[in-house]
């Protein structure tokens, strides 16, 4: 079975393109050339998102990916969080899967991950209730 997908062979969580079936694939390619124009409108958001709440849980530096997420989320009307590592339970010790249960309790519906240890993002999909989905942001 395809952690990524849903038992109906929906895409669930985006953490790798190994194994997604070419369906997925054009899909995935296909929905995003059709929002290319968004940011050349006047107004740079479509409703496709909102009254959802995305977490953006950088676990290392990297302003270029997280600010172009962000961007990528507030245009689609999301409610978007960014995670500061640096004064966040982490520094404290706190379990990764710790963080993610007190995130989810917030009503998160997508954590975007990035992370230094490799499969980070998908021991986090393993782990989230079914109506969370998981991006894999780099390991």
């Amino acid at each position: 079975m395809n952690l990524q997908l849903t038992e109906d062979g929906r895409l669930r969580h985006l953490l790798t393109l190994d194994g997604l079936p070419r369906a997925i694939l054009t899909q995935i390619l296909d929905t995003a050339e059709s929002f290319m124009d968004v940011g050349e409108r006047e107004v740079k958001k479509v409703p496709l998102l909102r009254g959802k709440s995305i977490f953006n849980l950088f676990f290392e530096p990297s302003t270029r990916t997280r600010t172009t997420f962000e961007i990528a989320a507030k245009r689609l009307s999301a409610d978007v969080v960014n995670l500061n590592i640096a004064t966040s339970s982490q520094t404290k010790g706190e379990a990764i899967l710790d963080t993610v249960d007190n995130l989810a309790a917030m009503h998160a519906d997508m954590f975007i991950v990035r992370h230094a240890q490799s499969g980070a993002a998908h021991f986090i999909a393993r782990h989230v209730a079914p109506h969370i989905s998981v991006v894999n942001a780099g390991d």
